[in-house]
């Protein structure tokens, strides 16, 4: 808790509307995550002002002026402007009520108090006057500070009624957890999972909003394990939910998937802030459940399930409505590659095949061994040693290597157009076989990476298919 003097309202913004208040006769009150956010010392940019009467009216006349432009959402009841660098948002103060298949509510004049009985969570109740008479005060209705205090996450009101109202509101106490660090009251929790399944009504679009900054929280185990817990998982992400369990048969069992993924994701938040990143630890064991094969001798296994899993990311990412672009494309290729590391570190480090780990990863590969680094989550510290010993070994190769045959996104120095153009050839299996060869000699170390050299293997290689140059034909 911030216990600091400094004076949250001294941007001279909150003067400014203290007098325009006034004077048009209304009550304002800054409410909601500025507030809070100061209290937890947390630096914020959003300012959400109620006004009791029309926030749309002081917003104008605030804009007037400042001179600056005005955005008004009439359809509900804001307005928004930015200044100095904040974003400061209008509404009147207002009731709410819901109908069961919709979380639009209807909308009616209210009190201050309404006004905060509708907010999500105590912590976002709390509101600060604007007003001459009574500027700065705190107005906590609904014993906001002390949740704060005690790190507490509950709703202003019947939690059931909250939910149900407004189904987001169970991912958003999710999030609130696992960035904050806090703990939902066990009885709001209870009513997360009474009110699960309401969660249907929400769209894709707003539930990934509120899981992006899960992953992107501090500690997203917290979040997703709450998600678990909650039953809420199951419903918006189920490949995630089946990753959860341990089988056993005989003495042989393998890892509960769900909680290694999680100890990975947070092994990876601890060295990266990279949201991509994070999403491809979430999803680099994602296809074990249908990988899963028991075998007497060894136990159980999960092969291939980086290839399939590297297939079902964009599945994923559709349903999910996260981008289909270049961050889609990186995770499907850090899950693809996140075994080829550690099965390097086992086996003998050859330059071949740390040539060949280079190309593949091009520029992603020191995010690759983050996670890669990542998912060595063995309880047993001499393993962890070991591997992390030989990934220093292959780092050390992998400089030595980019440093003598700059590997990394490279092109074969012979394209297929040269080859097609010497020998006078169209598009044909000939030229891409070649083409293969000649990169594939490179990558094996049997060439340089070198015009020259590659040059005169292709004339070997064409030469062996009785291939004859355009000029000699």
């Amino acid at each position: 808790m911030n216990d600091d003097s400094r004076n949250p309202l001294s941007d001279p913004i909150f003067r400014r509307i203290s007098r325009l208040a006034d004077a048009m006769g209304v009550r304002a009150y800054v409410v909601g995550g500025y507030v809070r956010d100061y209290y937890l010392g947390r630096p914020s940019t959003d300012i959400d002002v109620v006004v009791v009467g029309s926030g749309i009216a002081v917003a104008e006349a605030l804009a007037a002026e400042l001179h600056t432009r005005l955005s008004v959402f009439k359809t509900f009841g804001t307005a928004m402007l930015r200044t100095g660098g904040m974003e400061v948002e209008f509404v009147g103060a207002r009731k709410e009520s819901y109908s069961a298949d919709s979380r639009k509510p209807a909308v009616e004049e209210g009190t201050l108090e309404d006004d905060q009985l509708r907010r999500d969570f105590t912590i976002n109740a709390l509101a600060w006057s604007l007003n001459g008479d009574t500027f700065g005060e705190l107005v906590d209705s609904f014993e906001g500070l002390r949740d704060l205090r005690e790190r507490i996450i509950r709703t202003p009101c019947d939690a059931d009624v909250t939910f149900s109202d407004d189904p987001l509101r169970m991912m958003r106490a999710v999030r609130f957890a696992a960035q904050l660090g806090f703990d939902i009251l066990p009885e709001t929790f209870a009513a997360i999972r009474r009110n699960r399944e309401r969660i249907r009504i929400v769209s894709r679009e707003r539930i990934t909003v509120e899981l992006n900054k899960i992953v992107a929280s501090a500690v997203p185990s917290r979040g997703f394990d709450l998600l678990e817990r909650s039953g809420l998982l199951a419903l918006i992400f189920p490949e995630m939910q089946a990753l959860k369990g341990v089988e056993r048969v005989g003495r042989h069992a393998h890892k509960d998937n769900f909680y290694h993924t999680l100890k990975v994701l947070d092994n990876v938040a601890a060295k990266s802030d990279d949201l991509w990143l994070r999403w491809a630890a979430v999803l680099h064991d994602i296809a074990k459940p249908l990988t899963k094969a028991y075998d007497p001798q060894t136990g159980w296994t999960f092969h291939s399930h980086e290839t399939l899993g590297s297939k079902m990311v964009p599945q994923i990412f559709r349903r999910m409505k996260l981008p289909m672009n270049e961050h889609m494309k990186f995770v499907q290729k850090m899950v693809f590659l996140h075994l080829r590391p550690i099965i390097l570190s086992e086996d003998q480090v050859t330059d071949s095949a740390v040539r060949r780990l280079l190309f593949e990863a091009g520029d992603d590969i020191e995010k690759l061994m983050t996670l890669c680094e990542a998912d060595i989550t063995s309880g047993i510290d001499a393993k962890v040693k070991r591997y992390m010993a030989n990934f220093r070994l292959v780092r050390e190769k992998m400089a030595d290597l980019e440093e003598r045959d700059r590997i990394r996104n490279f092109q074969p120095p012979v394209t297929g157009e040269i080859i097609m153009q010497t020998y006078g050839l169209p598009p044909c299996r000939a030229v891409g076989e070649i083409k293969e060869r000649i990169k594939n000699a490179i990558l094996d170390g049997e060439i340089r990476n070198d015009y020259d050299e590659a040059y005169a293997l292709m004339e070997r290689l064409a030469a062996e298919r009785g291939l004859t140059k355009a000029q000699d034909g």
